[in-house]
C-alpha cells in the first residue's frame, strides 16, 4: 500500500475457448482517483440473480471442482458444448463480477474530498472486490446511521421496482402484475405501490409467501401453487384492471397464465364477440430468469398483446438523468423503510468460491439472499 494506490483481491470469472469456466481471486492494484473519483473499501455487495449470469454463466454446476488455497481458492466448471455459442464475445477474457455494493471512501479526488470517510452505495460492476474506484456520479452517500449492508442493494432492486410503476403509467396502464412477489424486490414493489396508490397483483409460489405479503398489507395476492390459481388470478386482474405484468421467472407457463387471465378478465364485460379476442392490450415484460427454460405461450389470449424483455439500464437511459436522479434520491430517503433489504447469509470472497456455498446461492430461492463482505 502507498499513499496513492491500494492493492486488493477481486473475484474474476473466465470462460476459456476449451469450454471451462474458472472463478478465482486475483490481486489488483487500484490507482489513485481522478478529480471526480473515489476509491471505496467495499464492505457489502449482494449476490443478485443478475450477477449469477456473469459469475456462473451457463456452466454445468454438477461439474464444480475446487482448487487453489484457503486464501486464494479457485473453482472450475465445465460449460456444455451446446451453450458455448452464446459466450463467444467473452472467451478467454477474465471479467470482474458484482453489479453493486457499498463501503467506506478511503481515497478521494480533488473535487470529492468531502466524501472521505463517508459510507456510500455504488453501481458500476466489479464490486466483489476489496477496493473499487468509481466516479462520484455512480455513488450515493448513505444516510446517517445506515450500514454498508443497508446500502449494498440500493440500485438494482430499488430502481427496478421504481421503474415498474413508471412504465405502467407511461404506457397508459392502470395496475400491474408481478411474479416472484415475495422476493426482496417484490416486497419493495408492494411498499411502493401501497404508498403511491398503484393497484398491484402479487403472484407468489407458496401459502407462506402469500401470508408474508398479506401481513405487509398487500391486497391482491395469488398463490400459483393453489388449485384455484387461474380463477383467483383472473379475479384479481378483473378487480384491478391490470393489463401490464413484470415477470421475474421467465421460463415456463407463468407468463402465459397471466396473459390468459388478462384476456378472461377483459371478456367478462364484453358486449360483443370478436374472433380476434378482446381489444384490451396486454403487455408482459420478462425481466428475470429464475426459470432458465423456454417461455411457453399457447397464444390463446387473442391478438392484442406483446411480450418483451425489460432491463434497467435502457430504462434509465430513456427517462433521462433528471428522472434517474429523482429515483435515486427517493431510494436514499427511504433506504431503511421502503427499500430495506434483508439477507439470510453473509460470506467472504473466498467463501463465494466454496462449492457448498455456491450450491446455496445459485438456487435464487425466494427469501434467501446472500451478501458478500470482502473484509471478512
Amino acid at each position: 500500500m502507498t499513499d496513492t494506490t491500494l492493492t486488493g483481491l477481486e473475484l474474476r470469472s473466465l470462460v476459456t475457448a476449451g469450454g471451462e469456466l474458472r472463478l478465482s481471486l486475483e490481486e489488483v492494484t487500484v490507482a489513485a482517483p481522478g478529480p471526480d473519483e473515489v476509491v471505496v473499501r467495499i464492505e457489502a455487495a449482494p449476490i443478485n440473480p443478475s450477477d449469477l449470469g456473469l459469475l456462473l454463466g451457463p456452466a454445468d454446476l454438477e461439474t464444480m471442482q475446487a482448487g487453489g488455497t484457503a486464501d486464494r481458492p479457485t473453482l472450475t466448471l465445465q460449460v456444455p458444448p451446446q451453450r458455448m455459442g452464446m459466450l463467444k464475445a467473452r472467451l478467454d477474457d477474465s471479467l470482474p463480477v458484482g453489479n453493486e455494493g457499498a463501503g467506506t471512501v478511503v481515497r478521494a479526488g480533488a473535487n470529492a474530498q468531502a466524501l472521505l470517510g463517508k459510507r456510500v452505495g455504488m453501481l458500476g460492476g466489479a464490486m466483489y472486490a476489496q477496493y473499487r474506484k468509481v466516479a462520484v456520479r455512480d455513488t450515493i452517500t448513505l444516510p446517517e446511521g445506515a450500514s454498508a449492508a443497508d446500502g449494498a442493494s440500493m440500485f438494482v432492486n430499488p430502481l427496478t421496482a421504481l421503474a415498474m410503476p413508471e412504465v405502467m403509467r407511461s404506457e397508459g396502464h392502470q395496475a400491474l402484475v408481478h411474479t416472484a412477489a415475495a422476493s426482496n424486490l417484490g416486497q419493495m414493489l408492494n411498499r411502493i405501490c401501497q404508498a403511491d396508490g398503484v393497484p398491484l397483483v402479487n403472484i407468489v409460489r407458496s401459502a407462506e409467501q402469500a401470508q408474508l405479503l398479506r401481513d405487509a398489507g398487500a391486497q391482491y395476492v395469488v398463490d400459483s401453487s393453489a388449485p384455484d390459481f387461474r380463477d383467483s388470478l383472473t379475479d384479481a386482474i378483473a378487480a384491478t384492471n391490470a393489463t401490464i405484468a413484470f415477470d421475474a421467472i421467465g421460463g415456463g407457463k407463468i407468463g402465459n397464465a397471466i396473459l390468459h387471465a388478462m384476456e378472461a378478465a377483459a371478456n367478462r364485460n364484453a358486449t360483443a364477440y370478436s374472433r380476434y379476442g378482446s381489444s384490451a392490450f396486454k403487455q408482459l415484460y420478462i425481466y428475470g430468469g429464475l426459470d432458465v427454460g423456454p417461455t411457453v405461450l399457447d397464444r390463446g389470449f387473442g391478438f392484442s398483446w406483446s411480450v418483451s424483455g425489460f432491463l434497467l439500464p435502457p430504462f434509465l437511459a430513456k427517462v433521462g438523468a433528471a428522472k434517474a436522479q429523482e429515483m435515486r434520491e427517493r431510494v436514499a430517503r427511504e433506504l431503511k423503510t421502503t427499500f430495506a433489504s434483508t439477507y439470510t447469509d453473509t460470506i467472504g470472497l473466498a467463501e463465494a468460491l466454496d462449492p457448498k456455498v455456491v450450491e446455496q446461492y445459485q438456487r435464487k430461492a425466494t427469501g434467501q439472499k446472500f451478501l458478500i463482505d470482502p473484509t471478512r
